[in-house]
């Protein structure tokens, strides 16, 4: 069930595209936006280009955090990591989901090793693993949001980057801090993984795995 997502978009190059096959969303993923440490605003450049190129897929595209109440999470396959399977233990990190239908998902992580886009199935099987050999202290949960929403709403004045000096732990972004209307600053409220607050809706693995991921349906 794992199919690499490179071949299966390459074949589907090569084929008359139809309605019913998902194209991808991005350019090459070193033509996308990308800061290191600040995968939020990654995946908001992302939601912005979608929205700009393809408006007409924004229905289909959402958000994910993925973090837990200890922000200690244990990801596979990260650029970051050094050892032979590019373990990380982030605080939190963000992907953007392209739910074509209830069959297909592809999964778009500018810190990744996997391909850009990789299926579904294949990045939790080879990122997430399983939570069952784990303690729970790394219990990975995920908070979805569409990602209409997360353009809309999302604001970030990156003091969670700043030192108490006021440096910066990692350099930001050249271009200007996102914000809203309404708001400077609301990354916690996505970082936080309780049930009942915040936007969207937060999944434990489990649950996760299964809203996006469909079999013979």
């Amino acid at each position: 069930m794992s199919v690499n997502a490179q071949v299966h978009l390459g074949n589907n190059e090569n084929n008359k595209k139809t309605e019913k096959s998902p194209r991808p969303l991005f350019p090459k993923r070193e033509d996308c936006s990308h800061v290191s440490c600040y995968c939020e605003e990654n995946v908001w450049k992302l939601c912005q280009d979608a929205a700009l190129r393809v408006p007409e897929e924004m229905d289909r595209c959402f958000v994910v955090f993925i973090s837990n109440p200890h922000r200690t999470v244990p990801l596979w396959k990260q650029r970051a990591g050094r050892e032979d399977d590019r373990l990380v233990i982030w605080d939190y990190h963000v992907i953007f989901l392209y739910s074509w239908d209830s069959k297909t998902c592809l999964v778009y992580d500018l810190d990744s090793e996997l391909p850009f886009p990789t299926f579904f199935h294949k990045y939790v099987t080879e990122t997430f693993r399983t939570d069952q050999v784990l303690k729970s202290d790394y219990h990975r949960f995920f908070r979805v949001v569409p990602a209409k929403q997360f353009l809309q709403n999302f604001a970030s004045d990156r003091r969670h980057m700043k030192r108490p000096d006021g440096s910066w732990i990692k350099p930001p972004p050249s271009y200007p801090a996102i914000y809203t209307i309404n708001s400077t600053h609301n990354l916690d409220e996505y970082i936080n993984m309780d049930f009942s607050l915040g936007p969207g809706q937060v999944f434990n693995l489990t649950d996760f795995v299964q809203r996006f991921y469909k079999i013979n349906k």
